[in-house]
């Protein structure tokens, strides 16, 4: 039995160093209006409210992550911490499986999770290459990965394997 294994990460150096710049920034404004000012005003309120806002954003990205499995039975994802159990589709609800390459932005708008209530959804994090989904039940389903020589030898595999 083979069983194909994958988990992503937001690990983007240039998303981090955004967050970070910008944690940054806030923090150091922080720091000097607090110490100079007395008391209150609106643009304390409005550091209060970045801090409050950036801080969870931040963890969100520590914690986001896709986790793909493909094995016998078929396909299993899971984006946390959006969907709390794994998604499985069996490779009977298939009818068509494969690896390709898309454009994230133009055809999903962006990484993450895309096409929440479309018959054509995405689960990527980085990259431009994905596992197609075509369901019998007219859904396409496109997981990202970063291991591509792997998905196609477990894809052949398993979904190709009448094709021998």
């Amino acid at each position: 039995m083979r069983v194909f294994n994958e988990t992503q990460r937001f690990n983007q150096w240039w998303l981090w160093l955004l967050f970070l710049a910008i944690f940054g920034v806030i923090i150091y404004d922080s720091y000097h209006h607090f110490s100079i000012v007395e008391g209150f005003t609106e643009y304390s309120i409005v550091l209060i409210i970045g801090i409050f806002t950036i801080v969870p954003v931040i963890l969100l990205l520590v914690l986001m992550r896709l986790k793909t499995a493909i094995d016998e039975i078929g396909v299993h994802y899971q984006f946390l911490p959006f969907q709390f159990s794994k998604k499985t589709i069996r490779w009977s609800e298939i009818g068509e499986c494969y690896l390709r390459i898309y454009k994230p932005i133009s055809e999903y708008g962006g990484w993450g999770f895309r096409g929440t209530f479309s018959k054509n959804k995405a689960y990527n994090v980085s990259g431009n290459k994905g596992i197609q989904l075509e369901l019998k039940s007219k859904e396409k389903i496109l997981i990202g990965t970063q291991k591509e020589k792997d998905v196609e030898q477990v894809i052949h595999r398993y979904f190709n394997k009448g094709d021998e």
